[in-house]
């Protein structure tokens, strides 16, 4: 209940539920009736791939002739951005001298698909909106669609469209205290005198990637792919560039994987992903924000991108889509090698989790369905995923404490289960646009949550304790005897945590009625609230620990030039919290109970 509090607390909570009733009470909207007639083959796969809804499709039923179907399809294939302003004016039969009804084009590039029509002149209304807020989504429902759109390269059968985007943003950071481009938690360290306050420009938040599709000779199999990279890597550290290692980014592996969608019948599609993506649990939502370099670390936003085998199924009933998928992933638990054992280590690498021998359980079930019916709205979404893992420490026999060896000949070594389930919402309205989640589990570091925190070693009832690095020296195994007298290893127990956070986004343009084909046709606006935060229990039983809870306060503005280019200011306040168990942490040289982080963050993202 925590949580829900922090969450909708305030001013925040009231503009949320206003804006959610307006919504909700905006629904209802009239259905058109009429007896289908036959659609054609080009409607039925829009259909069964998800890019047009029931209740679009029962519009293109509606119309009299083949003719004015046809054109129907094109509106609303206009509306959602997959036809040119031109292309729409070709099927409809219309002149460039004829003054024909706006057509918006989406703020980011959107495939197009060419359709070669007779003219036909019917006059329609103008159809022309602004889209509401899309949110984003790292994860598809009902699978990936191979006539999606054409590729912009064929070889040898495969089909290869790049895209990416160069961002460029200037920081200013009232407290920075780690050198950081990004925010972390507080009381990690002393800040020195003055809060550490920061100034940066970086363009390492720049993407490159490559969409791939195969061409199968099986019209219902779909096999597509895709490879995504920044540059979000380390600093190089040689010879010719050391003096100017900051502007020397190493490109990083962000998305790898192919997949395959195989639709038996228009109701039922199965899926299975094989690479890297982002994770079933708690991924399927992630904020819109400026600050996409950490977006979020131990501020409750909970994400992960990693290697895994996910399979799923999607049953596409009239108003509702429902898909479970289950994901086996690379085990890991976040924890950092000491640089003293780096040999023990792949590069730098974590080890603990693969050491658990046993793959990390994931899944999420979806249900999709239309809220709001109004034109250029997307659907809304619920989601529930869970997740189950296992780290190990190990301790060599010569690394044993002398006085724990006889009963420890041959090494020693501790382990935890990580445990998480989450909940998330993404609710698209005409007037505003309601994302968010709420999380809980134990030791969820990997995730970016749980403060950062892992494991404890439970002491409790435990005399003559003695402790030793593991193998890789990112924990510590401790000894003892219990009070029977038998040398053990004190139990590792996962910190528990909760958190979460809202998102609403409000299609400013839209509310305004601006013209949708004019320069004032792309602005939005975003509010934020995150919170993440460890059991007090677990810590004070830890020790040693800093930081209780950390929040996440962020409003952010953009505006698109038009569909390639846009600009965005971000105004964020980040708190961590001290832990009142333990004796204060250091803020500006001084014991201080909370630490902020006031950040500006403002640049242009060119699209491609």
């Amino acid at each position: 209940m925590r949580v829900f509090v922090r969450l909708f607390s305030g001013s925040f909570k009231f503009l949320v539920l206003l804006l959610v009733g307006i919504a909700l009470c905006g629904n209802a909207v009239a259905q058109q009736n009429g007896a289908a007639q036959k659609r054609s083959p080009l409607a039925e796969i829009l259909l069964r791939k998800g890019i047009l809804t029931p209740e679009e499709m029962k519009q293109v039923d509606a119309a009299a002739t083949p003719e004015q179907s046809e054109l129907t399809l094109a509106r609303i294939l206009a509306d959602k951005g997959v036809l040119t302003k031109a292309e729409f004016e070709q099927i409809a039969g219309k002149s460039p001298q004829s003054n024909p009804a706006p057509v918006t084009e989406p703020a980011v590039q959107a495939p197009k698909t060419e359709i070669a029509a007779a003219p036909v002149a019917i006059k329609l209304p103008p159809v022309s909106v602004i889209s509401a807020i899309t949110p984003l989504r790292t994860l598809p429902i009902g699978g990936v669609s191979r006539e999606a759109a054409p590729p912009a390269i064929k070889a040898n059968g495969v089909g290869i469209t790049p895209y990416g985007a160069v961002k460029l943003t200037a920081i200013e950071d009232s407290s920075s205290p780690y050198g950081d481009d990004f925010p972390l938690p507080g009381f990690i360290c002393d800040t020195g005198p003055d809060g550490a306050p920061e100034f940066h420009i970086k363009a390492r938040s720049s993407r490159v990637g490559v969409n791939l599709a195969w061409n199968d000779a099986n019209p219902k199999l779909s096999l597509s792919g895709k490879i995504e990279m920044d540059f979000e890597g380390n600093f190089n550290r040689s010879d010719n560039r050391n003096i100017s290692s900051i502007r020397s980014n190493n490109p990083s592996l962000r998305l790898a994987w192919a997949r395959m969608d195989y639709s038996p019948n228009q109701k039922n599609v199965l899926s299975a992903l094989f690479g890297q993506d982002w994770t079933p649990f708690g991924s399927s939502t992630i904020p819109n924000i400026v600050e996409t370099t950490s977006m979020g670390i131990g501020f409750g936003t909970l994400y992960e991108r990693t290697p895994q085998m996910r399979f799923g199924y999607t049953y596409k009933g009239r108003a509702l889509q429902i898909m479970p998928e289950f994901a086996v992933t690379l085990p890991a638990s976040g924890l950092a090698p000491s640089t003293a054992y780096v040999s023990q280590q792949l590069g730098y690498g974590e080890r603990q989790g693969a050491d658990a021998n046993r793959p990390d359980l994931e899944g999420r079930i979806v249900g999709q369905w239309q809220l709001d019916h109004a034109p250029g709205v997307a659907p809304a979404q619920l989601i529930a995923s869970m997740e189950h893992g296992e780290r190990r420490a190990i301790l060599q026999a010569a690394q044993v404490p002398v006085a724990y060896q006889k009963t420890f000949a041959t090494g020693a070594s501790g382990s935890n289960y990580s445990n998480g389930w989450d909940f998330e919402w993404q609710l698209p309205t005409r007037y505003a646009t309601l994302i968010g989640k709420v999380y809980g589990g134990g030791d969820l570091r990997y995730f970016l949550v749980n403060q950062l925190y892992s494991y404890y070693n439970d002491t409790t009832g435990l005399t003559n304790l003695a402790s030793v690095p593991s193998l890789d020296g990112s924990s510590t195994i401790v000894f003892g005897t219990n009070s029977a007298g038998q040398q053990v290893v004190a139990p590792e127990r996962p910190v528990r945590t909760d958190g979460g956070f809202a998102q609403l986004g409000i299609p400013l343009s839209r509310l305004f009625n601006a013209n949708p084909a004019g320069r004032n046709a792309g602005w939005t606006l975003y509010a934020l609230y995150s919170i993440d935060q460890a059991k007090a229990r677990d810590l004070a039983r830890m020790g040693g620990s800093t930081r209780r809870y950390s929040t996440m306060a962020v409003g952010t503005i953009n505006y698109s030039l038009n569909r390639w280019v846009s600009f965005s200011f971000e105004q964020s306040l980040y708190t961590t919290h001290a832990n009142p168990e333990q004796p204060l942490p250091l803020f500006k040289g001084m014991p201080a109970r909370e630490w902020n982080d006031v950040r500006e963050e403002f640049g242009p993202v060119f699209t491609f």
